[in-house]
């Protein structure tokens, strides 16, 4: 069944793209569709019986190189079973979508193919991220990794004619290639110190490389430590995290149904896919995690600040979904795993449908997308109205405070916000003041697009969005026709994803952030008891999860890393017992290698002693004592959280509902009245803190200059210099003196002959066979 998941896109996505033309295009598109779906149906039929056991299908043997040894193989837990569902979920969907969204495309000329290559695309992506979510190692997560990527470039610059489509898409594909090196350096470091790409070699190792240092760019690093922030790095990057978030609002450029399958749901959920699956080493690299949470909470906190003054409908949503992502990442940074893919779970649902909710108001106003000529929408398209507005409800945590009643976003994001009052002060602050500007901004949009008075004649200009002019053919103004609902191939998703907006977090609260003991059973993990013990038998030598060994360095030749602890001896981890999957007990050849990995889809590892204290100094130590599980590990911690902390959430929701209805429906003048006042920091947040142009003047310029300089001076003085001197200089020169010597004189060719046989003898009597 695994299979048919995995393989049922990619077969439709080769005979759409290949075989169009033999079937025609709509039956290219009814195929990659109906495959799609097939795989939808499937993942929730694994989602709703997979009984946590951790499974591995093995497709082929794949890559065998030395010690290096990899399978094509599907790793079926509860992580991959939670990203099924989602991402074939919203494939299916936004399949369904396009095929009202791309029916009648004015980027197209008549008579031109553009519906299969499209469908092709969506399906090719929906491959290569099921390739990376079912991935069994580290090289074939990097091939579907990958995968997304040149998928996202092929989508984001669909419309190839347009000069900005094809900058985003650029801009895209060369921001994740720092990423990905990052990543790819993560993976070297991994094989490098445990022989394996295994996921499960890794996570046996994960103790180990607590123990173990790494020399890395002239300095000593925790190799733990250092993996983590390595792979992390590939994470910020298909994430859209702070410093290489730049990509994401540009990638806008491509069709809404793009923006809702990869920049919603699917592709920018990676990273966080990539930090939960890497938990058991994780939870061995304290400073890597909180590393991950600092960035999460500031990117969370970027994104929200730079949505409050967008314009541009798809831009607003396109950094919500930056700030929601941030959130996702502060849980996984504090070691809420589970929460961490909760939220995504449901922020699938949700963003998605804002997305192509979004999609339906752009179809309906003629391709307008400044939400600036919209307004008093809600009458002329109530379905697509009704959706955005449970999209909204969903996203800004509408609920009933200290209940598990509510939408969706209700449940997670407040229980990200419980996990980082335990986990940081500093990420806790930053999430409720997002919150609250989350809040504002996605009212913002609500009121700037469906309340008052319509404000489509006042755009006196053309509109250079994705779908061309603004004039239809006649050169009458298009925003003078009347705005009308979608088709129902279109609203149909729209009421599917709904449901998921307003059931998901009530229907799997309890098994994501529930009591400890379902989400370890859920999960598939060990109870914590056997953590602990495992932990105290490492204690004395990794301390705070895995603090640097105080060993010296020793270099490894020719590699250019030195290890301290290195080869890995068996007597620093003998005090762990196998069975309780602590640290190695053995090296070969100066690489970590271990027995068994921890059971289940994530690891959640007890409090040390000196997190207990630190928590304990956070709670209510009374209120703790009291509580039927005490707070021993984080996810217990967040749930005696006190009371004020639990309501800042919908309290911070309620000041952004009532800002926003102040600005936009109470005194629509306040919002141009506050940007004139307040004109460099409206400006500082119009232009995203101008991170772009920051990023022009250090790296884009001199890249520029730097290429300018090697081709006119390296490439043309240098190497066309060079061959055009030997070409028309030197050649030249001695064509002209061996033409002088063809003077057509018979003595002189006699006097060259006789001077040739004297020099010959001459040598020959000095050098040659007369000694």
């Amino acid at each position: 069944m695994a299979t048919i998941i995995l393989f049922a896109p990619l077969i439709g996505a080769i005979i759409c793209g290949f075989g169009w033309r033999l079937i025609g295009e709509r039956a290219g598109q009814v195929i990659t569709t109906a495959m799609v779906f097939l795989a939808a149906a499937l993942s929730w039929y694994i989602f709703l019986t997979f009984n946590g056991e951790t499974q591995q299908i093995v497709l082929m043997r794949w890559i065998e190189s030395g010690t290096l040894g990899s399978e094509w193989a599907i790793r079926l837990d509860r992580l991959t079973a939670i990203m099924l569902v989602v991402v074939n979920t919203v494939s299916a969907l936004v399949h369904l979508y396009s095929f009202g969204y791309m029916a009648h495309d004015e980027n197209w000329h008549e008579g031109e193919h553009y519906k299969a290559r499209f469908f092709a695309y969506l399906s090719f992506f929906t491959f290569a991220m099921l390739m990376l979510v079912t991935a069994d190692n580290l090289v074939q997560m990097f091939f579907g990794w990958e995968g997304v990527g040149v998928a996202s470039y092929l989508l984001i610059g669909f419309y190839y004619r347009k000069p900005s489509a094809n900058a985003a898409a650029i801009k895209a594909f060369v921001v994740n290639r720092v990423g990905d090196f990052g990543f790819a350096l993560g993976i070297f470091a991994l094989y490098y110190l445990t022989d394996s790409i295994r996921f499960d070699d890794v996570f046996a190792a994960a103790p180990t490389l607590a123990e173990t240092n790494l020399t890395f760019l002239w300095a000593d690093w925790n190799a733990a430590n250092l993996i983590g922030v390595l792979l992390f790095i590939g994470a910020m990057g298909k994430s859209a995290q702070l410093i290489l978030h730049t990509w994401l609002p540009d990638a806008m450029e491509g069709p809404t149904p793009v923006s809702a399958l990869i920049h919603a749901a699917t592709m920018v959920t990676a990273g966080v896919f990539l930090v939960c699956r890497m938990s058991p080493l994780y939870e061995y690299a304290p400073e890597a995690s909180a590393f991950i949470t600092v960035l999460g909470a500031t990117t969370a906190f970027f994104a929200a600040t730079v949505g409050l003054v967008q314009n541009d409908i798809k831009r607003v949503i396109a950094y919500s979904t930056c700030s929601q992502l941030g959130y996702m990442f502060v849980a996984a940074g504090v070691g809420v795993y589970s929460v961490a893919m909760f939220h995504l779970f449901t922020h699938a649902f949700f963003k998605a449908m804002l997305f192509l909710g979004a999609g339906s108001v752009i179809t309906a106003t003629h391709h307008e997308q400044d939400m600036r000529f919209y307004g008093g929408l809600r009458k002329k398209i109530p379905l697509t109205f009704w959706a955005m507005m449970i999209g909204t409800l969903a996203i800004t945590g509408v609920g009933i405070p200290l209940t598990h009643y509510g939408f969706a976003g209700f449940l997670s994001k407040d229980a990200v916000i419980e996990s980082a009052w335990v986990g940081s002060s500093y990420a806790f602050w930053l999430l409720v003041v997002a919150a609250c500007m989350t809040s504002f901004y996605s009212w913002r949009l609500m009121f700037m697009t469906f309340y008052g008075e319509s404000r489509a004649h006042a755009n006196g200009h053309g509109n250079d969005d994705h779908h061309g002019a603004v004039h239809d053919a006649n050169g009458h103004d298009a925003h003078a026709h009347e705005p009308h609902e979608s088709p129902m191939v279109m609203l149909i998703p729209l009421g599917v994803l709904a449901l998921g907006a307003v059931f998901s977090g009530m229907l799997w609260y309890k098994v994501f952030f529930g009591e400890e003991i379902a989400v370890r059973d859920w999960f598939g993990m060990e109870a914590a008891a056997a953590h602990g013990e495992a932990q105290t038998g490492t204690a004395a030598a990794t301390e705070t999860h895995g603090d640097t060994a105080a060993t010296e360095a020793a270099p490894v030749e020719g590699t250019g890393v030195a290890t301290e602890a290195a080869p890995v001896e068996p007597a620093a981890t003998e005090a762990a017992p196998a069975e309780d999957h602590a640290a190695t007990d053995a090296a070969v050849e100066g690489h970590a290698t271990s027995g068994v990995a921890p059971k289940g889809a994530i690891l959640m590892l007890p409090f040390t002693p000196e997190e207990q204290a630190v928590v304990d100094t956070r709670l209510d130590a009374d209120k703790a004592a009291k509580a039927e599980h005490a707070p021993t590990t984080m996810i217990n911690a967040a749930h005696v959280v006190p009371a004020w902390v639990k309501v800042s959430p919908f309290v911070a929701m309620l000041i952004g509902f009532a800002l926003a209805w102040l600005f936009y429906i109470k005194d629509p003048s306040l919002p141009r009245r506050l940007a004139t006042q307040q004109r460099p920091l409206y400006l500082f947040l119009l232009n995203k803190w101008y991170f772009d142009e920051l990023y022009d003047v250090i790296f884009v310029r001199p890249a520029i200059w730097l290429g300018g300089f090697l081709w006119k001076k390296g490439d043309g003085n240098v190497i066309d210099g060079s061959l055009n001197g030997v070409a028309l200089g030197i050649i030249p020169f001695f064509t002209r003196l061996a033409g002088r010597a063809q003077s057509g004189y018979l003595f002189h060719y006699a006097f060259a002959m006789v001077l040739g046989i004297v020099i010959l003898v001459t040598w020959m009597t000095l050098f040659g066979g007369a000694k």
